[in-house]
C-alpha cells in the first residue's frame, strides 16, 4: 500500500459527495474517495432533460438488471445505477423528498437512537439552499440547491384539480412530514440546471490539499487484518492500486454495489460466500438481503385537447424553439423534471399515513431510455410507499467485475398485491374527475376492459418496473438481529474500522423519492465519525 489515508471512501455518489466534503472539512483528514464511474463531462448530465438519453447508455448507467421476477410474470426488469461523479443524482428526476415523520420515527423505534424525525430534520435542513425564505422547514446557504420546477403544464393542473375532488388536497410542499396532497415537485436544480451531488458538494472541494479523488477506480475488496479494516485494492485503466485507512474505510457505493464488495470482502453469509471461493472474514447473514424498492405501475393514457411533451417533441419545428427557450431563459420543456406533478394518498382508509406516491408525467412512453409514444398522453405512475416484500443482492462470483444478482422480489405479499390493485382504481376515480375528464382520457393500459381485482392484479405484474429506489441491503439494526449488518452508527458488526454510508443501511424504505434521505444519511455519517475519533 503506497499511500495512507485517515479516510477512504469508497464510492463518489449521492453519500460520497457529501462525505468527502464533510471529512476533508478538518484539513488534518487525508481523505481518498474511489469512484467506479466517470467525469459528469457529458451535456446530458446537467440539462434536466438528459434523464431521457442517460437512463440505458452505458456512458452513464452500470446497466444492471434483475433476475427474471415472479411476482412481474416472469419478466426481468432494467435497474438503472449513475454510473458517474455524483452517483444516481446525475441521472435521476432531481426530486427533493424527505419523506414522512413516521418514516423516521419508526427507525427509532427499532431501537436505532438519533435517527427519528426531529433528530434528522435539522441534517436535511444543514444541507438545504432552497429558494423558499428560510423558516422552521427549510433554510438557505447549504450546498444542496432546492428550487421550484421552471415549468407548468395545464394537464397537470388538471390532476390536481381532480385529485382534490377525490379528497387528496392541493399542497404547496411535500417535505414538512406528513406529505398528503398534491401539487408539484421541488426540485434539485439551479437556474435551470441539474443539480447533482457532484456538483453540490464535491466539485467544489475538490481543490482542497487533503482530498483526492480517483476516477475509473474498480473497488476489488476491503483490506481485512485482526478484524480491522485497514484498506482497500482496486483496479484503474488495468492497473492494480491500493492505500491504506488510518482511521476508517466507509463505503457509500450504493444498494447495490455495496453488499457485493461486503460479500468479496468476506463478509456476509457464510455458506453462500464459501460457495463462491470467498474465505468467511465476519458471517452476517443479512448482507444483501431485505432489498426494498418502490414498483410503479404506469397507467397511460391518451388525452386531446392539451399539449403534452409528446406531441413537442414529435414536432420537428418545435424542437429548435424547445433549445432556443431553454438556451435563453434555462426553462421550457428541457428544463423539466422525469415527473413535474407528485400526489401523495391512502390506498385504504385503514392505512395511518399516505402509502401511495403518484409521479405524473405530461408524456409517456414504453420505458425510460425508449423514445416516447407520438400521440398526446399523459402517464399517472402509482408506487406502494412501503412494501411487506423483500429481496436480496449478491454477488456471484469472485470476480469484481461480474454484475451481482439484483433479486427484488416485487408483489410477493398479499399486502402488496391488494395496494397495487387499490392504486390502479385510484387512479382511475381521479381521472374520471371533471377536470380531466373533459381531455376524454383514454386508457391505454391496462385498459377499462379490465374490471376485476385478478385482472388489475395481472396488469400490475405487467406493468410494474422499478422507480430506482433500492435500500436496505445492508440494514441498521441491533447487534442481536441477524439480519443486520451496521449498528445505529453505521459500523459493520464485527470489524472496526468499516462503515456503511447509503441507501443500503435503511432498515425500512421512506416514504418517497430515496436520494435526499441518502444523502442526509451520509451527513449523519460524516458527523459520528468526526465524534468518534475524538
Amino acid at each position: 500500500m503506497t499511500e495512507t489515508f485517515d479516510y477512504i471512501v469508497v464510492g463518489a455518489g449521492s453519500a460520497g459527495c457529501v462525505l468527502a466534503n464533510r471529512l476533508s472539512a478538518d484539513p488534518r483528514n487525508r481523505v481518498l474517495v474511489l469512484e467506479a464511474g466517470g467525469q459528469d463531462d457529458w451535456i446530458w448530465f446537467h440539462i434536466p432533460v438528459g434523464y431521457l438519453f442517460s437512463i440505458g447508455n452505458p456512458r452513464a448507467d452500470w446497466m444492471f438488471e434483475t433476475d427474471a421476477s415472479p411476482g412481474l410474470n416472469g419478466r426481468s426488469l432494467k435497474y438503472p445505477r449513475g454510473k458517474v461523479i455524483g452517483g444516481s443524482s446525475a441521472i435521476n428526476a432531481m426530486i427533493y423528498m424527505r419523506g414522512q415523520a413516521a418514516d423516521y420515527d419508526g427507525w427509532r423505534a427499532r431501537g436505532l437512537a438519533g435517527w427519528g424525525w426531529d433528530d434528522v430534520l435539522p441534517l436535511f435542513l444543514d444541507q438545504e439552499d432552497h429558494i423558499a425564505p428560510p423558516g422552521p422547514l427549510h433554510r438557505s446557504g447549504g450546498e444542496w440547491r432546492v428550487e421550484h420546477p421552471r415549468m407548468r403544464w395545464r394537464v397537470l393542473d388538471a390532476f390536481a384539480e381532480a385529485a382534490a375532488l377525490e379528497g387528496i388536497p392541493t399542497v404547496p410542499d411535500f417535505n414538512g412530514g406528513d406529505n398528503h396532497g398534491a401539487g408539484y415537485f421541488q426540485v434539485n436544480q439551479r437556474a435551470g440546471l441539474r443539480w447533482s451531488a457532484a456538483r453540490g458538494f464535491l466539485k467544489p472541494v475538490l481543490r482542497r490539499p487533503n482530498l483526492k479523488l480517483v476516477t475509473g477506480a474498480h473497488v476489488t475488496r476491503i483490506v481485512i487484518e485482526g478484524g480491522r479494516a485497514i484498506g482497500v485494492e482496486w483496479t484503474a485503466n488495468g492497473q492494480a492500486a491500493s492505500a491504506r485507512a488510518a482511521g476508517e474505510v466507509v463505503l457509500s457505493a450504493g444498494a447495490v454495489a455495496t453488499p457485493q464488495l461486503l460479500e468479496l470482502s468476506g463478509i456476509g453469509e457464510a455458506s453462500r460466500l464459501q460457495s463462491l471461493g470467498i474465505a468467511p472474514v465476519v458471517h452476517r447473514p443479512g448482507v444483501g438481503e431485505n432489498l426494498q424498492d418502490h414498483l410503479q405501475l404506469r397507467p397511460i393514457y391518451r388525452v386531446n385537447g392539451v399539449p403534452t411533451m409528446n406531441a413537442h417533441y414529435a414536432s420537428l419545428w418545435r424542437r429548435p424553439l424547445m433549445a432556443l427557450e431553454y438556451a435563453a431563459f434555462r426553462r421550457g420543456p428541457m428544463s423539466m423534471a422525469p415527473s413535474q406533478m407528485g400526489a401523495f394518498a391512502r390506498s385504504s382508509p385503514d392505512q395511518a399515513t399516505a402509502n401511495l406516491q403518484f409521479h405524473v408525467q405530461p408524456l409517456s412512453l414504453d420505458r425510460f431510455g425508449e423514445p416516447l409514444h407520438r400521440f398526446p398522453a399523459i402517464t399517472i405512475s402509482v408506487c406502494n410507499l412501503r412494501p411487506a416484500s423483500r429481496g436480496s443482492v449478491h454477488a456471484v462470483s469472485p470476480d469484481p467485475r461480474a454484475a451481482p444478482r439484483i433479486a427484488p422480489n416485487y408483489l410477493a405479499t398479499p399486502h402488496d398485491e391488494q395496494v397495487a390493485v387499490d392504486s390502479l382504481r385510484l387512479v382511475r376515480r381521479i381521472v374520471g374527475q371533471p377536470p380531466l375528464a373533459r381531455y376524454r382520457p383514454e386508457e391505454m393500459n391496462p385498459g377499462q376492459a379490465v374490471q376485476e381485482d385478478d385482472g388489475l392484479l395481472r396488469a400490475a405484474r405487467d406493468l410494474g418496473t422499478t422507480i430506482f429506489h433500492p435500500v436496505g441491503t445492508a440494514a441498521m439494526g441491533l447487534a442481536d438481529d441477524p439480519r443486520a449488518v451496521v449498528d445505529a452508527r453505521l459500523r459493520v458488526f464485527g470489524i472496526e474500522g468499516l462503515r456503511v454510508a447509503d441507501a443500503s443501511v435503511m432498515p425500512a424504505i421512506t416514504s418517497g423519492n430515496t436520494n435526499s434521505p441518502t444523502m442526509m444519511i451520509a451527513e449523519k455519517a460524516a458527523r459520528m465519525i468526526r465524534e468518534d475519533r475524538r
